[in-house]
């Protein structure tokens, strides 16, 4: 078959780390391969060289069969290669159309011809099987139709190669199995894509082949109908990893968390919390399932204070926290892995010693109220860098610096070292390797064994029947249901989480 990329040889070094260590890769005609890799591995980096935001120090990329110096995204572009970054590129307050030919656009004599491209987007849409409108504003839709403005927007500029870094990562399972007819479609039509991931179930149903980086080096390239989970997970750590998260009976404590009848409001004034009862006990993990944009976000807001409720009632053991702000809230013994860590859970200009005692930073022996103790903090820091793998030069870079599953690392540590009664974790393996990802959770089921309180949000299925003890489901700003763990099935989940009843599914199943 037509090699359609060839990457030989390629090194990239940053200050205290190699990236990119002597790395061969090759991408097939209409094949999907996939890049596997723990955080910090160096995929995004080998992909980003090829898209021509890093210069390697050296290697050879071969377009086509001809070699060609890559030395900007322009010029990625004009070969046919096409990125979408997992943090997404979008003007948000311009419509779809507007996004996708922005700097590309079509003109009318000097007017800009907006209705040609409307009418172009409409055919690209229809053509790869997207539904979407292209007159939609990139802020009304889901981050699942923000992903396929940016997939457009790289075919509108005539993209071969399709790099998808981390697609799933934002997804729902709907929009999962969405993406995948939709990078089918791509090489029904001659298309080659390279998806960047750590999920395995998705190497598994999406890919071709797999080519598996394990700090910075090429560990193999494997057929994937050769192989399977486990042994790409052994492949990808180093080590046999353990994929099912093994807890004892659940040994359930007193109360520490209560909500009555808890409303909200959101920036457009609409409910988007209504009438909510929920109680988290010590010793358990309470699961929310739910599609995004249910309301389980302004939930967690609401609760950790970052979010004023309109009514109801909110205590964490007995202490009422009802509208009060973050920081009481933290007094109160809650700690929180918010879901975006980006916007909430770090100061990315900020130092990895700085960002590991956010929250706790006027607490001894960080502080005694008016000088920092720096000796103490980057101590601590190192501690937590140590325990939890986080892959990092030193604790002085700046956030900003670390793979996004790095990042996760840092902040689920630090929150899990507060000691809270109660643990909120929003999202926390999202964009992070199975490695870590083992590591997080038994974590997880620790604190919950210390007799801790730990309510767990998830847009992953798996992770929230994994884990939890109880799983409440939520459909609209509703609790729908709240289940026993031996209860609940992906089958009844996902019918709750649609907004249908499980007596609703006993009577089709009668029938």
């Amino acid at each position: 078959m037509n090699k359609v990329i060839e990457m030989k040889g390629i090194t990239k070094i940053f200050p205290g780390t190699i990236a990119n260590d002597n790395v061969d890769f090759e991408l097939l005609k209409s094949e999907t391969h996939v890049l596997l890799g723990e955080n910090g591995a160096g995929k995004t980096t080998l992909m980003n060289i090829l898209y021509g935001l890093y210069q390697p120090e050296k290697g050879e990329i071969y377009v086509n069969g001809s070699l060609q110096k890559i030395t900007s995204p322009n010029d990625a572009i004009k070969l046919g290669v096409g990125m979408v970054h997992q943090h997404f590129m979008l003007v948000e307050n311009f419509t779809v159309a507007e996004n996708i030919v922005l700097g590309t656009e079509p003109k009318k004599g000097i007017k800009l011809d907006m209705n040609s491209a409307v009418k172009s987007v409409e055919e690209i849409s229809n053509k790869y099987g997207f539904a979407i409108d292209p007159n939609a504003v990139i802020e009304d839709i889901s981050v699942g139709q923000q992903q396929k403005v940016e997939i457009l927007k790289a075919l509108y500029r005539g993209a071969e190669i399709l790099i998808l870094d981390e697609p799933t990562a934002v997804l729902t399972p709907q929009e999962i199995e969405e993406l995948g007819n939709i990078i089918e479609n791509l090489k029904k039509e001659g298309k080659s894509v390279i998806l960047i991931t750590h999920k395995l179930k998705e190497v598994m149903s999406m890919s071709d082949r797999v080519t598996i980086i394990r700090r910075g080096k090429v560990t193999g390239t494997v057929l994937t109908k050769e192989t399977n989970i486990d042994q790409l997970a052994e492949l990808m750590v180093g080590r046999k990893v353990n994929l099912v998260v093994e807890k004892d009976e659940c040994k359930r404590k007193d109360k520490i968390l209560n909500i009555e009848e808890l409303s909200a409001i959101d920036q457009r004034g609409v409910e988007v919390i209504k009438n909510i009862n929920l109680d988290v006990y010590g010793g358990e993990i309470l699961g929310i399932a739910g599609v995004d944009g249910n309301g389980q976000t302004e939930l967690l807001e609401v609760i950790t204070g970052l979010r004023k409720p309109k009514d109801g009632k909110i205590s964490v053991k007995g202490k009422d926290i009802y509208g009060k702000t973050p920081r009481d809230v933290e007094e109160a013994g809650v700690a929180h892995i918010p879901e975006d860590r980006h916007k909430r859970g770090l100061v990315l200009k900020y130092s990895l010693f700085e960002n590991s005692i956010l929250g706790i930073h006027k607490k001894k022996p960080f502080s005694n109220g008016i000088v920092m103790n720096y000796k103490a903090i980057k101590e601590h820091c190192d501690k937590l860098i140590e325990e939890f793998d986080v892959r990092t030069p030193n604790n002085s870079v700046n956030a900003s610096s670390l793979s996004g599953g790095n990042q996760q690392k840092l902040i689920a540590a630090r929150e899990i070292y507060k000691d809270p009664e109660l643990l909120i974790a929003a999202q926390p393996t999202r964009g992070i390797d199975v490695g870590a990802i083992e590591y997080i959770h038994k974590r997880l089921v620790g604190e919950r064994d210390k007799g801790k309180a730990v309510l767990l949000v998830s847009l992953e299925l798996d992770e929230i029947l994994a884990l939890s003890d109880r799983i409440a489901v939520m459909y609209d700003g509703k609790v729908v249901a709240v289940l026993d763990r031996k209860d609940a099935d992906e089958q009844k989940l996902g019918i709750l989480m649609a907004g249908g009843t499980i007596d609703g599914m006993r009577k089709g199943a009668e029938k």
